[in-house]
């Protein structure tokens, strides 16, 4: 029977396992050197030495990054609609209210114009994601905060290494948060970063993700226990090792998709951008649905849709939208489809891939 090709697969090798036992062996597991020696070497590798503070989710990152940028009750901020609902939950959980703005359809991040629509006077920043791993329109974005007097926040989750004219993603808002989820292009097992453009933001960061206290038992702010520990830091730093080799991987797999598929919309790639294919996500423009079900039953092939329910529309995130039109967001949740670029691929899975899709594509033509 021929195997499944999973549309994402952690990479966890002998150094993350050897480096967990080191962990295990010195007796301190908890937040410690391993957590500081992860937060300089991310910092040097990803944000041109920008502070970095490390946390247990992605969604701490977020919702401790925007606290510490002074975000919160009576705020506003600008989010798109399609996305991972932590991206408008962080906002929300600090008292703020998430303003949905609609998507461009070439790279599925925040359209300017429809960004610029949505500034009211509550407006307190504007927080593009960095959808799949293809930097947001930030010159755009930049030049209307800039315009507006307001602040710029990076969703960078599924973005490690992503740059827009030769500047990485994390480097242009008041801080940025990249995922460490066992998913992500990196992992430590779980975890987040928050990468902040002053020491100010990423000290009152670190207060909030340690109960609100830098010196033991002297809390200076109301605080969260968000902190990572020595355990999940080892393995991110051994990830950090490879994580290039990986990201060359995932865009050599692309390019090979790029240049076979037929029947579908396969993703550009904006100018002066740099894509690492967190996924590698076409457009299905008819039954979108029948084409995932046949791609996994009649050829083994596994894919993702992310995501078929924009935020505006879930139960948890409706109430901040009442009667909210966002034609691009809704067409790419009833069209896109992710499909494996992975780098554990061989050159026989990616032409399994071709084949299925065209297949599929070609039957519902």
């Amino acid at each position: 029977m021929t195997e499944f090709i999973p549309p994402a697969r952690p990479i966890i090798g002998d150094e993350e396992r050897e480096a967990v036992d080191r962990v295990l062996r010195s007796g301190m597991v908890a937040q410690g050197p391993e957590v500081a020696a992860f937060e300089r070497e991310f910092s040097e590798h990803f944000v041109q030495g920008r502070p970095v503070v490390a946390v247990n989710s992605g969604t701490a990152g977020l919702h401790l990054g925007l606290l510490a940028a002074g975000v919160g009750p009576g705020d506003e901020v600008i989010v798109p609609s399609f996305t991972f609902a932590a991206t408008g939950n962080s906002v929300a959980l600090t008292g703020a209210t998430p303003v949905f703005a609609d998507i461009e359809p070439e790279t599925f991040t925040l359209d300017p114009a429809s960004v610029e629509a949505s500034i009211t006077s509550r407006t307190k920043g504007i927080m593009p994601v960095h959808l799949y791993g293809h930097p947001a329109r930030m010159r755009e974005l930049e030049a209307i905060a800039a315009k507006h007097g307001v602040a710029l926040y990076e969703d960078a989750a599924q973005a490690h290494g992503a740059a827009l004219d030769g500047r990485p993603v994390g480097t242009f808002g008041t801080f940025a948060m990249f995922s460490l989820y066992p998913t992500k292009n990196m992992t430590s097992g779980e975890g987040g970063m928050i990468a902040a453009a002053d020491d100010q933001v990423a000290r009152l960061a670190r207060l909030l993700r340690n109960q609100g206290m830098e010196r033991q038992y002297e809390n200076e702010v109301v605080g969260f226990n968000a902190r990572m520990t020595d355990i999940h830091a080892a393995i991110g730093r051994v990830q950090l090792t490879k994580v290039d080799a990986w990201t060359r991987t995932r865009q050599e797999n692309a390019a090979f998709l790029d240049a076979n598929l037929r029947g579908v919309t396969v993703p550009p790639v904006a100018d002066g951008a740099v894509h690492v294919y967190h996924q590698y996500t076409i457009r299905v423009a008819d039954d979108r649905d029948g084409f995932v079900r046949a791609l996994k039953e009649e050829h083994g092939v596994g894919s993702g849709v992310y995501y078929p329910i924009p935020n505006h529309r879930l139960p948890s995130l409706a109430p901040f939208a009442p009667r909210l039109d966002l034609p691009e967001t809704e067409r790419a949740a009833r069209e896109v489809v992710s499909l494996p670029v992975h780098p554990s691929l061989s050159q026989a899975d990616l032409e399994r891939i071709v084949t299925a899709v065209n297949a599929v594509a070609g039957a519902g033509a």
